[in-house]
């Protein structure tokens, strides 16, 4: 053989054997999804899954505040959820409300911040600094 032809078979191989890792790969991610997929998710990762804008921080003060009430809440979500009857993601807020509706009054630290000067400020040191300053004057 000839050098050519061995650089051309060198080539080859190399051509193959890139081809061969892609398709292992392939079914290692299939093999991956697979067992993922056949693996039951729990209650808390699917509903989740459908949480967003602080809905996480929401579903963790229920739990922390009303357990058992959470958890048959989250329950009949994910009934929901499953049965197609919820198919669009939960913000925060409506969760609170559907909590709130419920009976269950979960306390949510909130805080007001406004912009003082370039800078975010809780509003009660705003109304406080503008209280100093006009009694100073």
């Amino acid at each position: 053989m000839s050098e050519e032809e061995d650089r051309d078979l060198t080539i080859i191989k190399a051509r193959k054997m890139k081809e061969l890792q892609k398709q292992a790969a392939i079914q290692e991610k299939m093999k991956v999804r697979k067992e993922q997929e056949s693996q039951p998710r729990t209650d808390m990762e699917i509903i989740s899954s459908y949480l967003y804008d602080r809905g996480e921080e929401v579903l963790d003060l229920a739990k922390s505040q009303f357990p058992i009430q959470t958890r048959a809440i989250v329950r009949k979500i994910v009934e929901l959820v499953k049965a197609g009857e919820i198919n669009q993601r939960i913000s925060g807020g409506e969760l609170l409300a559907l909590f709130r509706s419920v009976g269950m009054n979960i306390r949510v630290n909130t805080s007001i911040r406004v912009e003082d000067h370039g800078k975010l400020v809780s509003f009660s040191d705003k109304l406080k600094y503008e209280n100093e300053d006009s009694t100073a004057a």
